[in-house]
């Protein structure tokens, strides 16, 4: 074992750009992390301020750099770029694959709208009429619908160009135990084998008309269940330590996890960061930040999620001066949303990797591009000595 600790953590959804497979995903030019900067420089006037990553190498994950920043001829870090191989391109697809678990399946989407036969099991189940059933960004779906629930009752349910189907409601119109009920039961219909989709995502909001209805944190995800063992499972079974930052509990159903902590925001998740990595374990903590996907990625907010990344910058360096020797860092995203690209749908990206240690004896490593994401999973394996399921290429060796 070379590291006692791991701190994965996932910017959800900065993606880097270079996807070869982009055009599949109606993505061609999508590049989350490189339009961001030109934006800052073009439209502000000024470079996207993110010392702590640019240390890191950040810019080595763009060839031909990010605009207005100067990188460093020798990064602290390694640094590379990882491609998602998944089948979709959702933070499931993303966060399995990491864990040595790439979802090389099919599964549904539904651009015209859920079928008669689901909606009627829901209205059966819940006692509410529905509204909505089209793919709808979740800020307008409840400035156009949020009114009429607050007279009516009725549930908002709506899907996106992934394959989820999500549930908004008013808290205090459909109370949370009722709404996360209502979404357990709609994760059992679609489960397979006639509908297989990635997640359902309850989206309570709060607010007394469509000028001031906002979402809360109360969001919860209910993804598909780890459809075989991932890297998670195969380090709890082992032994070590497995905790949760953020949604990352809900992506796998809790599976392999010790403990998790559950992010009100990105800086509520960093606290948690803090916290748990002022405790002693060994083993691996797996952290997803979602704000730079749910607030800002899907709004198209370029400014937003640029002051969002220079936030989690700022605490990212704090985090790296509490390090010790024995801790290894992992920086990624799970796909992209360019703020800057069309529509409101995530973007199929390459995805940014960086690596630190205070004890790294080979700074400015180029990882290069790795051809999975799993890549990450099987270093955490090899590291800690636990078997692997043959997914992934350990890059152990070049952070050490």
């Amino acid at each position: 074992m070379r590291y006692r600790r791991m701190l994965v953590i996932v910017i959800d959804s900065i993606g880097v750009g270079g996807a070869p497979d982009a055009s599949k995903y109606n993505s061609a030019g999508a590049d989350t992390l490189g339009h961001m900067a030109e934006f800052f420089v073009d439209s502000l006037g000024r470079p996207l301020d993110i010392p702590t990553m640019t240390k890191l190498g950040i810019c080595g994950t763009h060839p031909g750099g990010l605009a207005g920043i100067d990188g460093p001829a020798r990064p602290m870090g390694a640094f590379g770029r990882m491609q998602v191989t998944s089948f979709g391109n959702d933070s499931l697809d993303g966060h399995w694959e990491m864990m040595c678990l790439p979802a090389r399946f099919h599964v549904d989407y539904f651009p015209e709208g859920f079928p008669p036969d689901l909606l009627k099991k829901l209205e059966d189940f819940s006692g509410r009429g529905i509204i909505c059933n089209k793919p709808y960004s979740g800020t307008q779906v409840i400035y156009d619908y949020g009114e009429r629930q607050l007279k009516t009752g009725e549930l908002i349910v709506y899907t996106s160009g992934d394959s989820v189907l999500q549930i908004a409601a008013h808290e205090e119109v459909i109370p949370l135990d009722e709404l996360y009920r209502i979404c357990e039961y709609a994760r059992t219909l679609i489960n397979g084998p006639e509908i297989t989709m990635g997640r359902v995502i309850a989206r309570p909001y709060v607010g007394t008309c469509k000028e001031d209805f906002a979402r809360t944190a109360n969001r919860h995800d209910y993804g598909l269940e780890p459809t075989g063992p991932t890297a998670l499972t195969m380090l709890h079974d082992a032994g070590y330590d497995v905790i949760s930052v953020g949604k990352t509990w809900d992506l796998f159903c809790g599976q392999g996890f010790d403990c998790n902590y559950h992010n009100e925001s990105n800086m509520d998740g960093m606290d948690h960061v803090d916290e748990v990595m002022a405790q002693d374990w060994q083993g691996l903590c797996f952290t997803n930040l979602v704000d730079f996907d749910a607030v800002y990625g899907h709004r198209r907010n370029a400014q937003g999620d640029g002051e969002a990344l220079e936030a989690f910058d700022e605490r990212l360096g704090r985090v790296m001066e509490s390090m010790r020797d024995d801790d290894l860092l992992m920086v990624t995203a799970d796909h992209g949303n360019d703020p800057t690209y069309t529509g409101t749908d995530h973007t199929r990206e390459l995805v940014p990797l960086l690596a630190w240690s205070p004890s790294m004896s080979r700074p400015g490593c180029d990882l290069g591009l790795r051809p999975t994401c799993s890549d990450l999973g099987a270093t955490v394996l090899e590291n800690f000595g636990v078997e692997g399921n043959g997914e992934g290429t350990s890059f152990l060796a070049a952070v050490s």
